[in-house]
């Protein structure tokens, strides 16, 4: 395939991205279950738990399966057994603000569209344009 026929096809699947995201989000808005926040984040609550929230700069404790609309798996920390510690600073938007809804021992899934992802560039050759990103989170700890 030329240089130049490339060039269209990356352009169509980002396009193509866009649609398959948009169109997914809103027909998933409209689920039993499905919370959505001012900023377009989607959420749904498998384990609910009360107390403390982290914060903005916390560092939390979390067993995840982050995963695309194909179902191509990006981590999963269930399947390792093994919990993942980071910097809620150090993260997408729209990760960031579902983890600080969560209070320990919760469980969440988030719909995060482009916007509050990678948006239109993607993330080198694993996450592409313009693409929902999901994500299975059991918030573990925090300080």
């Amino acid at each position: 395939m030329g240089r130049k026929e490339n060039k269209k096809l990356n352009r169509g699947s980002a396009g193509q991205n866009k649609k398959k995201s948009y169109d997914f989000l809103d027909k998933n808005r409209k689920k039993d279950g499905i919370f959505e926040t001012s900023s377009g984040l989607q959420y749904e609550i498998i384990k609910d738990a009360s107390g403390e929230k982290p914060g903005e700069d916390s560092i939390v404790t979390v067993h995840q399966r982050a995963m695309l609309l194909g179902g191509k798996i990006l981590d999963d920390t269930y399947k390792e057994n093994k919990t993942m510690e980071f910097n809620l600073n150090e993260v997408i938007d729209g990760y960031r603000e579902g983890l600080m809804m969560m209070s320990k021992g919760s469980r969440n899934r988030f719909f995060v569209p482009p916007e509050l992802a990678w948006g239109k560039k993607g993330s080198g050759g694993r996450i592409g344009p313009y693409a929902v990103v999901i994500f299975d989170v059991a918030l573990i700890d925090f300080y």
